[in-house]
């Protein structure tokens, strides 16, 4: 019986990713969409109903499979090979579920016609491709890493069109994957989680076919070197060019997308072998966390950018969706102010509570991680960068999951957060966040308190002194 239940949970995954596939082409992120789109136009417009149907039952389809198997995975090679099938139609189809291609394909374009996508929108060029663009990022500059936008410059060179671009793109999202698919058991065996339910959570959700794959965002790249700069590092702790070298390839994945320099304090706790010391931490800690620095840093001077990343990423504060938990409760402070007359923006005072919580979270997790687990507390530190961040997309939870995935030994709750994740966009990208303000955002609010109501009953359970016998 238990084959026939995996060999059923392979079909059915299986059948979902098709199903998906085939809304790519009906009405994916197409070149020449809508670039304004809202569910009830999809609906009405071509294909409409089959649009919205495959999407939805693909993703049902794909989510039930990945979660009736998340704590009964029959093996390493079955959740590989499995993973691989469902990411096969994939390979194929136009971006699903945003427009961040072409945003690449416009960015790498300014770059190789000797513009910094750092100073200025890709209208300045203006790109080729503008029109395939959301109209919020025209003007934007890049928020990626230089690394990432040298070799966006380097596709759109060797390519020459959106199609080959795109193309090119997806293969490097195929790597990244491939890349956290052979380092990730390291990670897993490290912590004592079994690496096939390690390799299923991490590879076989929902969201790595649709976003990284077929949306072929980067953070496919950046999440597969940041897996393997982990690994290098707890596979050779102590010695100290293994340690450089994790800490390079750390700084590679910082290249990609700087959230990766969220993890470089853990990986400096993890190449200490023998406990954590200052001595240890100066000797092991000082090579990784040098390596990773150092190798952002010349990239940038390498690629003749500046640190307009860090303005890039200030951008992000202008989508407002109730998706990110300090964004909603913003929102809903403004509506509770509206029936007295008040017209308040709060969101600049929660955004910037949510940060403050952040930097206490991160420090308070790294000293925590001094005798424990540094790994799993790097995965916390990234669930707690995603939650707090004023802005969320669902491929920002492929971050946390991977390492969740090896370190974690409960995994109901991040599997939840990832299937939940999976129904955000529609198969075009259209945000459904954006349609449901006015009831998502209170309730993401209610979510916010009960989940701050138990985590602080937790802290003083664990405060409480046991009683003597």
């Amino acid at each position: 019986m238990a084959d026939v239940s995996h060999h059923l949970v392979r079909w059915t995954g299986l059948a979902g990713s098709i199903m998906l596939a085939v809304a790519a082409f009906l009405g994916g992120a197409l070149p020449d969409g809508d670039l304004r789109p809202d569910p009830v136009k999809i609906w009405l417009g071509p294909n409409g109903p089959w649009i919205i149907g495959l999407w939805l039952f693909g993703t049902i389809a794909m989510s039930v499979a990945w979660w009736m198997l998340r704590d009964r995975v029959p093996s390493a090679r079955w959740a590989l090979t499995t993973a691989a099938l469902w990411i096969l139609p994939f390979l194929v189809t136009p971006p699903l579920g945003s427009r961040d291609a072409y945003a690449y394909a416009c960015q790498g374009a300014s770059y190789a016609n000797g513009i910094s996508p750092y100073e200025f929108g890709v209208s300045t060029l203006p790109c080729p491709w503008l029109d395939t663009m959301s109209h919020i990022w025209r003007d934007t500059p890049a928020p990626y890493g230089p690394l990432f936008v040298v070799i966006s410059g380097a596709v759109v060179a060797a390519t020459g069109s959106l199609f080959g671009s795109i193309a090119m793109f997806r293969v490097l999202a195929v790597a990244g994957v491939v890349l956290t698919a052979a380092c990730l058991p390291v990670l897993a065996r490290r912590c004592g989680v079994p690496v096939g339910r390690a390799l299923w959570l991490a590879l076989a959700s929902p969201l790595v076919g649709v976003h990284l794959i077929s949306g072929v965002h980067n953070d496919a790249m950046m999440v597969g070197l940041m897996v393997a700069g982990l690994a290098i590092v707890v596979t050779w702790p102590g010695r100290t060019w293994h340690l450089l070298a994790g800490g390079v390839v750390l700084g590679l994945a910082a290249g990609i997308k700087v959230t990766a320099l969220v993890v470089v304090p853990f990986a400096a706790l993890a190449a200490i072998p023998n406990g954590f010391s200052l001595r240890g931490l100066f000797r092991d800690g000082t090579p990784v966390v040098g390596g990773a620095v150092g190798t952002l840093f010349g990239v940038t001077l390498a690629a003749g950018l500046d640190l307009g990343w860090i303005t890039g990423l200030s951008h992000g504060n202008e989508v407002i969706a109730w998706t990110s938990p300090p964004t909603a409760v913003g929102q809903t402070l403004g509506y509770l102010a509206l029936p007295f007359g008040l017209h308040i923006d709060a969101l600049p005072v929660t955004r910037g509570i949510a940060m403050v919580v952040l930097a206490a979270l991160l420090v308070w997790l790294w000293f925590r991680a001094r005798y424990r687990e540094p790994l799993w507390h790097a995965a916390l530190a990234l669930t707690a960068a995603v939650a707090l961040a004023p802005l969320f997309h669902p491929w920002y939870w492929f971050w946390p999951l991977v390492l969740l995935a090896a370190t974690a030994h409960r995994t109901w709750w991040f599997s939840a957060v990832a299937v939940y994740s999976a129904f955000h966009v529609l198969a075009d990208g259209t945000g459904l966040p954006r349609h449901t303000k006015t009831i998502g955002a209170p309730l993401m609010t209610l979510f916010v308190i009960v989940v701050a109501v138990r985590l602080i009953r937790s802290a003083r359970t664990a405060r409480r002194p046991v009683p003597a016998d």
